[in-house]
């Protein structure tokens, strides 16, 4: 039997949570979107991500806390050659989304 501990920390691990994520920095030009795509298979994230006209990376990530946690850390160092000047993150109402894509 589980104990009412295990179970709420299960329940907290599997809970869906959605975030909108704006980058700002030198975030275009240097496959910020190839490597965002690789970080949200590894951590399984899904949703997407896309080059704003202000030189911005717009990113909406869904997945447990741990995963949306452990990629949005990532996106303050983002792909080898970014410069990573910002990131913002908002709470989004829960979202499912199909798998992880960039969009043009």
């Amino acid at each position: 039997m589980h104990s009412l501990k295990n179970v709420r920390h299960h329940l907290k691990e599997n809970k869906l949570r959605s975030v909108r994520i704006i980058v700002t920095g030198k975030v275009q030009g240097v496959f910020f979107r190839k490597y965002t795509l690789m970080k949200a298979n590894e951590t399984g994230v899904q949703g997407f991500v896309k080059n704003l006209p202000d030189g911005n990376v717009h990113i909406e990530i869904s997945g447990n806390e741990n995963a949306v946690n452990d990629f949005i850390a990532w996106c303050y160092t983002g792909s080898p050659n970014a410069v990573v000047e910002k990131v913002e993150v908002l709470e989004m109402e829960p979202v499912i989304f199909r798998n992880f894509e960039i969009h043009y």
